[in-house]
Formats: C-alpha cells, structure tokens, sequence
C-alpha cells in the first residue's frame, strides 16, 4: 500500500512539474496522426502558441501543459508524453544544431477555413472535408455566390472542394448524362449562373476562378485535390476562349482554340493540350491518369526532403513519419512534369514515371498547393462509392498531407534568409 502510495504521489507530482505536452508523430509512438492535428488547432483556438517541431520525430508538436489541454489528448485519443523545462530546452537544443535538418516553428493562430463546395448532397465525397471532421477541425463551407461577393476575404486558407472550372459538369457527359444526379447539378448551375448575371456556367465559373486568384495574389492560402486543380489553371488560361462544346452551353467553341491558350495565366501548368473530346474523362495531356501503368501494390511516391532552417515551408508541407505514402487514383490522378512550371515546387513524386503528386507554388503575396488524387486510403474511388471510415486510418500519410497545409498559415511568419 505504502509502495502504491508513493507511486501514485511521484506521478502527480511529476505531472503537476510538467512544463509541456508532447505529442510525438513519428510512426512507433503516435496512435492517431489525424487527431493530432485536430488537438493543435484547438490548442491554438485557446489562444495558445504551439511549436512545431520540423523533422523531429515525424513532426511533433509541443505545446504548454495546461490540464484541458491534457484531458482533450486523452478524449480524443491522442499519444503525448509530459515533459519538463529542461527536457523541453535539451529538444530545442538539439533541433537549432547546425548539424541538424530540423527547425521549431511558432504556431500562433487558428487559421479560419472555407471550402468551396456547392451544397446537397454530391456522389462522391471529398478527402478535404473528411479529414478536417475527423480531426474536429471547425471549417465554413462557401460557394459561388460568397465567393464572387468577396467572402474570401474572411477566410486564412481555402480548399477547393472536387469541382470543374471549365463549365463542363465535370466531363461526366459518356457516363452519367442520363443520370438523375447529372441532370439536377446541371440544371442548378445554369440556375445559378442566371441569377447571379451570367449567360453561362462557364462563364461564372471563369468568374469564381478569377476571384479566388485574386484571393491568393492578395496572400490566401489555396489548396486543392483531384479535378479542382488541373481545370483551375485551364480555365485561367483559357479565360477569353470557348472550350464547351453545345452539350455543355449550347454553341459551339472557338475555332482553333489550343493555339489561343494564355499559360502565363496560369499557375502550376503550362503547355497542356486541352482534351476536346466531351466524352473523354480527362480535361487535358496535364494528368497522367491514362499515361501510368503501374500496379496498385506498387504504387507510391517519395516525399522530398528540404533543408529545415532555409525551406521552412515545404519543409512543414511534407511533415509525416514516413517519406512513402500509397498512391491513389482520381480524375486527376497525377502531373506531367515536363507541364509544370519551373517556378513550381515538386514535393511528393514519382520519379520513375515522370510524374509529380504534390506540389506547390507561390503566386503574389499568397501560396498554393495542389495534390493529385481523390481519396489518399481508396485507391480508385469511384462515383458512388461508400465513403472512407477515417477510423480505420488514423495514421495515414497521405491525409496527413492534407493537414499539414491547413496548420501552414498558422506558422510565425520569418524574415526571409538572403
């Protein structure tokens, strides 16, 4: 009883000296990554700063010891270890070496997130939205509307919900033209484009696209998955062009216009050939979806590695406790990389087949990431198809992807190093 006593009194005592919770991400101490992510943003929601911990144990993060904060970590199901001030400062020490690629980031605001999403319900699910629920990461879901009455300007980071700027329903026509729920999203988009001035749902979607490159021009913080990423920048560049063919608006497209297509206005790609076929799925030669031949079971790309102290951000962008995480198909599955930009940062690939998953870029005062693919734990998710149980992946590298780009804009902005 004695022994029981004096046990129990040296763990309250050493919990009631503890300075800071560490929550470990590496692969052998974390049972929940995705969660992990959730308990910072609410830590920072409480007005907390938060540090994350560059290539320290997959991307750990460190925060105050504060009993809430503790009891949330064990609600939620999150690993953390309870740590002293000097334990702390040994840690810090040991990641400012020079010898070392890791740095300390500062974390100090909730980033506020909008995902463009029309609302009902869609036949399909998308990674973004999953995720941040899973986590218990609040978000607000925006549309059309907000964004052309510049509700961005409320918002620190957008994600751009599985949707097609080109005003051609998603290039469903072959497949899903009959369909019930192709016919009531196509009728509610032109709807909307009326109400809201415009001639076509092209037009408008021209409208929304151009609004949201303001949006990152200004300093927001844009990502977007699957078909959201490649059809952006094609609307971009093809912004004083018709590329609908009748079934999509009615008339015919411009004469000859692959040869009238402005890149410069693009953001990742440039040189693409748009698909003119409206029965073929693919927007253009910018995805590799048709091109790949790989088997599922050997199907990966490598996460690159950046210097800590000098890169910092695609340094936090690539956070995981693994440097190979699974491939996943999508409409737009993958990047031709001799399509993307010079200026545009190749994060996650797959070098063997020509082809980039993850990548980022800067655009004015603001910065962007697109990421290849639909659903990062169903290999070929498929319209209809039951939605992932994040439950049964709670450590997956490649929704970590996702997370790492929310928590971004809260980072402490640095003085750059010349």
């Amino acid at each position: 009883m004695k022994t029981f006593l004096l046990s129990l009194f040296l763990v309250i005592s050493f919990q009631s000296s503890a300075s800071y919770i560490l929550i470990p991400m590496d692969a052998e101490s974390q049972k929940n990554h995705l969660k992990a992510y959730g308990i910072t943003y609410w830590t920072l929601n409480k007005q907390e700063n938060v540090k994350w911990l560059l290539n320290y144990r997959g991307g750990s993060f460190l925060l105050p010891h504060i009993n809430v904060i503790e009891k949330e970590c064990l609600i939620r199901g999150v690993s953390y270890e309870l740590i002293s001030d000097a334990e702390a400062e040994a840690i810090l020490q040991e990641i400012n070496s020079p010898s070392k690629n890791m740095d300390a980031v500062v974390l100090e605001k909730a980033p506020k997130i909008a995902v463009y999403s029309p609302s009902g319900k869609q036949p399909w699910d998308d990674a973004v939205t999953m995720v941040l629920t899973y986590a218990e990461i609040p978000y607000e879901t925006i549309y059309d509307t907000e964004v052309l009455s510049d509700a961005l300007l409320l918002y620190d980071w957008l994600h751009l919900h599985h949707e097609d700027f080109t005003g051609q329903y998603g290039k469903f026509y072959r497949a899903y033209r009959n369909a019930a729920w192709y016919i009531e999203q196509q009728q509610n988009a032109e709807i909307l484009a009326a109400s809201l001035g415009y001639t076509k749902v092209s037009e408008q979607k021209l409208a929304v696209a151009q609004k949201i490159r303001e949006y990152v021009l200004g300093g927001g913080f844009m990502f977007a998955m699957c078909s959201a990423t490649d059809s952006f920048d094609i609307a971009l560049a093809a912004q004083s062009l018709d590329i609908c063919e009748p079934m999509f608006d009615g008339d015919g497209s411009t004469p000859n216009y692959q040869s009238q297509l402005e890149y410069s206005k693009t953001f990742a790609f440039k040189d693409f050939i748009v698909e003119r076929n409206p029965k073929v799925y693919e927007f253009s030669s910018i995805d590799m979806t048709q091109k790949r031949k790989i088997p599922k079971e050997l199907d990966y790309f490598t996460l690159m590695e950046f210097s800590a102290k000098w890169d910092p951000i695609p340094t936090m962008l690539n956070q995981n406790h693994t440097a190979l995480v699974k491939g996943f198909m999508g409409q737009t599955t993958s990047y031709s990389r001799d399509q993307i930009k010079p200026s545009v940062l190749v994060m996650g690939e797959n070098k063997s087949n020509g082809e980039a998953r993850y990548i980022h870029g800067v655009k004015g005062q603001g910065f962007f990431t697109f990421y290849g693919g639909h659903d990062p734990e169903d290999y070929t998710h498929r319209v209809g198809d039951p939605k992932t149980e994040l439950d049964l992946h709670p450590t997956s590298p490649g929704y970590r992807l996702i997370l790492n780009n929310v928590l971004f804009p809260a980072a402490r902005k640095k003085k750059q190093k010349t």
